[in-house]
């Protein structure tokens, strides 16, 4: 494709809930684009598991902040193959488990440690150029002159079904977590989960992923972006 439809810079953002499609969706679109894809939800896992490592307490607000502070995380940007490294450890694996999952909203609540990775994470969008961010605060926060602003939702009752067949779990129980990371990312007081007023609203219940990402492209075909 010649450069003149081809922008060397774009930022498409890319927001929801757990259970939404959004990874899944995200990669797939960087792939389509040429671009980077960039997942800050696994950087805030990155370093709740080593505020977990530590022993502080999750509570204790200040000493989260200087353990995330203090981490050294490395995310890889390959839509192929992303990776995540703490302090030179490869903690792909272990970030997903249940002990990170239960723990995440909590760490990703303290202002100081959104303030620290919302830095990293402008770093890392600026030195790739053309990249799928995903996350909860991208448009609203992080990426706030994107090109392109997704809200990516989904039923309830789907987004449970698709997490608990991702991770081999009880669907109820599965629904009742979702429930309340919905409910601790909503309504924290730093950068809640919440659609940017110009995003624009894709639901993906009953959609393939390949209707999404169509749809997707679409949208940023009319803004003069392939």
């Amino acid at each position: 494709m010649s450069d003149q439809t081809r922008a060397p810079r774009c930022v498409v953002a890319v927001d929801g809930p757990s259970g939404s499609g959004k990874s899944t969706v995200s990669r797939r679109l960087a792939r389509a684009l040429d671009a980077r894809y960039l997942d800050t939800g696994a950087m805030y896992r990155g370093v709740t598991w080593a505020v977990l490592r530590s022993g502080v307490a999750l509570a204790d607000a200040a000493a989260v902040a200087k353990v995330a502070e203090a981490a050294r995380l490395e995310s890889g940007t390959d839509p192929d193959a992303p990776t995540m490294t703490v302090d030179g450890v490869a903690v792909d694996a272990p970030i997903r488990g249940p002990e990170v999952t239960a723990a995440v909203s909590a760490v990703a609540a303290v202002p100081a440690v959104r303030r620290l990775l919302v830095a990293r994470q402008r770093d890392l969008i600026a030195a790739a150029g053309r990249v799928v961010v995903e996350g909860r605060d991208i448009g609203t926060v992080v990426a706030p002159d994107a090109a392109l602003k997704v809200y990516l939702t989904a039923s309830p009752a789907e987004r449970a079904r698709r997490r608990s067949a991702e991770d081999a779990a009880d669907e109820a129980a599965t629904a009742a977590d979702l429930a309340r990371r919905d409910t601790a990312d909503s309504t924290r007081a730093a950068d809640p989960l919440q659609q940017a007023a110009d995003a624009v609203v894709l639901d993906t219940t009953g959609l393939g992923i390949d209707e999404v990402v169509a749809e997707l492209r679409a949208l940023l075909a009319a803004r003069g972006i392939r």
